[in-house]
């Protein structure tokens, strides 16, 4: 909580320095709160039925609603990064939890059908971006049945979000090799990246506050442009947080991810599922730093739900009702109170 209220507060503080509007970040502390808040509520009571009611709503939405990304589709690697493969994504995270929480083999082989079909709809819907992020899901959440050290295997997560926003931000910045630039820029398209080049821009003119939430869209050039249609926002979260609120905001950012590694890490929840939702939040950020994902309250709240469903504390178990009365005597029976010899 205190992660969520400094993001907040730091909105707050760069909207009213530049002018901004901090309504869209303060609605996505909101709708994380609240699917977090839910998940650790439901995992406690239903640890099996939740996250497989979850997959099935994330599944039933896309369908029912299969551009859940409003505006314009730009192309990104390896399709389109939008918000229908977040949410499938962790659809397929949850039914993969639900998996490793179910106890029959029937009732697990059942979700586990479910986890390929939720990559088999984003198949069916043309997103590439939800068939590869459900496969690496499911692949991670197969092998996590063998790992004992969750902490490796959450380290090695942590690895590789860090590499695909690294490698995001070198693509804005003009740092990779010629011809790797060439075959991302093809696959990016030169639109997108020139907005994360205009979103790092814009961090330089004021790396500690930015430029004031929800301002890219009218400090971008390219942004601007009728070269391509264009929302406003740079389709990658790092690169928005800094250029909108600096480098503090990017920081929060990070926090806050890393802080639910670290839930992750503590949670008494089995390590299976602990790494299954660690693989979907993982494959969530990827599709956020080459995307839009985040911009769409139906990601956060899902991401929120399944960090709150993994995380969940089982129920204290009570002694038995026999074993009280003789705790309780044992307790009260005096140490000089011993059997005549």
């Amino acid at each position: 909580m205190v992660v969520l209220g400094a993001c907040a507060a730091w909105s707050l503080i760069t909207a009213a320095a530049g002018d901004g509007r901090p309504e869209g970040v303060l609605l996505a502390v909101l709708a994380v709160s609240a699917g977090y808040a839910s998940g650790r509520i439901f995992g406690v009571l239903l640890p099996v039925a939740a996250p497989c009611a979850a997959a099935l709503a994330g599944l039933a939405l896309t369908v029912a609603l299969p551009r859940l990304a409003p505006g314009p589709e730009i192309a990104a690697p390896p399709g389109r990064a939008g918000a229908t493969a977040a949410v499938l994504t962790l659809s397929a995270g949850a039914a993969c939890c639900a998996a490793w929480a179910a106890r029959g083999p029937v009732l697990r082989f059942a979700l586990g059908v479910l986890a390929g079909g939720v990559a088999v709809a984003g198949a069916a819907l043309g997103s590439t971006t939800a068939v590869v992020a459900c496969c690496g899901v499911l692949l991670c959440s197969l092998a996590a049945g063998r790992v004992r050290q969750r902490g490796a295997g959450l380290a090695a997560l942590a690895l590789a979000a860090a590499a695909v926003t690294g490698l995001t931000w070198a693509t804005a910045g003009n740092a990779v090799p010629g011809g790797l630039a060439a075959s991302l820029e093809d696959r990016l398209t030169a639109h997108r990246v020139g907005l994360w080049r205009d979103a790092l821009r814009l961090a330089g003119d004021d790396i500690v506050l930015g430029i004031g939430p929800g301002r890219f869209g009218e400090l971008s050039a390219t942004a601007a442009s009728r070269s391509a249609p264009s929302d406003g926002k740079p389709h990658s979260a790092p690169l928005q947080m800094a250029a909108e609120q600096g480098a503090v905001g990017v920081l929060l950012l990070v926090a806050a991810f890393c802080w639910v590694l670290f839930a992750l890490w503590r949670a008494p929840r089995p390590t299976p599922v602990v790494l299954t939702a660690g693989a979907a939040l993982t494959a969530l950020a990827a599709v956020a730093a080459v995307g839009n994902a985040l911009s769409f309250t139906t990601v956060p709240v899902g991401a929120g739900l399944l960090a709150g469903l993994a995380t969940a504390r089982p129920l204290a178990v009570e002694p038995a009702a026999a074993e009280v009365p003789a705790r309780f005597e044992r307790g009260l029976r005096p140490r000089d109170d011993r059997p005549a010899a």
